[in-house]
């Protein structure tokens, strides 16, 4: 698999180029929108340039890897690609649309694969003539950075095709774990309460967005508080996976959205790439100081970590996937500090138990209801 088309040039799009590059295929870049490949590609150069400037890579390997990039004028210019990774807009009619063209022109032992974070894989790929050449590749924001790499065949993947797709990560320099198709995967369905929780915690008036953060960076040593990490990723895209795992799972308490985060989302505050967020990233403007409460933050911590070992240990109980690829995901994929599993048994199991049981007693909604599994641990 050396010939590879990407469809989408926006982040993700232009970011697994790089890391397919980077390992020596040729690449064919392709977006609807012709002149934001040129955009990618003018921005790739740059970031090629930082690396060479830090000394991470040689001159020598940053002309290589831009070499090996191509632009495509057409989708049919990825006729001739051994692997094909989509990377577009998050909407499953028009992903749908895309395949089905794409597999007019490329061969028939051509991979298709899509990057999407939340839409089912066997959907996807039910249209397609072959299904059983689609598969889900799901890379992490930024993607030449993050290492992990989930890997969802669906109902109707061929059956060698996951092993193939995981060996070829592994030969880009990517950990890759394999996860059933179920609504968020791995990672985007464990991660879901480290956003929904702080969300209602503030919500609710208890905490301010800054008193969750410092307390998830202080107490559980997260890089990035909830709200520090909404604003990253973009409230607007957080939202809309939370939404697709909520109507996929049909409307599971579990996984209500925020009304709150819905009115961010419409107002247009989607964090660091419109300027303002949670927080202000205006030039200038000054971070709010959290107001340190040693109670609060730790009411926070426990509320928020015991809502995400109860999803992981129920992911354990569904084999969404082993539980050595359930602590590396959440590693790896989110930077969690540590696997959610060792973290529970750390804590103590009956603790996180304690913790679930209490809120639904206080709020009687089945959103804190217990993993079967988890009064058993």
């Amino acid at each position: 698999m050396k010939n590879i088309g990407i469809i989408g040039a926006g982040t993700m799009g232009v970011g697994i180029a790089q890391v397919a590059a980077t390992a020596g295929c040729k690449v064919v870049l392709f977006d609807a929108n012709a002149p934001q490949i040129d955009k990618a590609l003018s921005g790739l150069e740059k970031t090629l340039q930082k690396l060479v400037d830090k000394t991470k890579i040689s001159q020598e390997k940053a002309t290589e890897i831009r070499n090996n990039i191509v632009k495509g004028e057409a989708l049919q210019d990825l006729k001739d690609s051994d692997l094909v990774i989509e990377a577009i807009i998050e909407n499953k009619d028009i992903k749908t649309r895309v395949f089905t063209e794409l597999e007019t022109y490329v061969s028939e032992d051509c991979i298709i694969g899509s990057n999407t974070s939340s839409i089912s894989i066997t959907s996807l790929g039910a249209e397609l003539k072959k299904p059983e050449r689609f598969i889900g590749i799901h890379f992490f924001n930024p993607a030449p950075l993050m290492p992990l790499v989930e890997v969802i065949p669906s109902l109707l993947t061929e059956k060698s095709l996951p092993e193939k797709i995981y060996n070829l990560m592994k030969e880009w320099g990517k950990i890759p774990v394999i996860a059933k198709d179920i609504p968020g995967f791995i990672v985007n369905r464990i991660a879901r309460p480290y956003y929904g929780e702080g969300l209602r915690i503030v919500e609710e008036n208890i905490a301010t967005p800054e008193q969750v953060d410092e307390a998830m960076r202080t107490l559980g040593n997260f890089k990035m508080g909830p709200f520090e990490l909404m604003d990253l990723i973009g409230v607007d895209v957080n939202f809309a996976v939370t939404t697709t795992v909520y109507k996929d799972y049909f409307y599971d308490p579990k996984y209500k959205p925020s009304l709150l985060q819905q009115r961010m989302a419409e107002a247009k505050l989607h964090g660091r790439k419109t300027g303002k967020g949670f927080y202000d990233y205006a030039e200038g403007a000054e971070k709010p100081v959290a107001q340190k409460d040693d109670a609060l933050y730790q009411q926070i911590f426990l509320r928020i970590i015991s809502m995400l070992i109860n999803e992981a240990v129920e992911a354990k109980r569904l084999g969404i996937a082993n539980d050595e690829d359930i602590e590396l995901a959440m590693q790896k994929g989110v930077n969690y500090p540590k696997g959610l599993l060792a973290w529970g048994k750390e804590i103590g199991y009956s603790k996180i138990s304690r913790t679930l049981q209490d809120l639904y007693e206080e709020y009687q909604e089945e959103r804190y209801r217990q993993s079967p599994l988890l009064r058993k641990m």
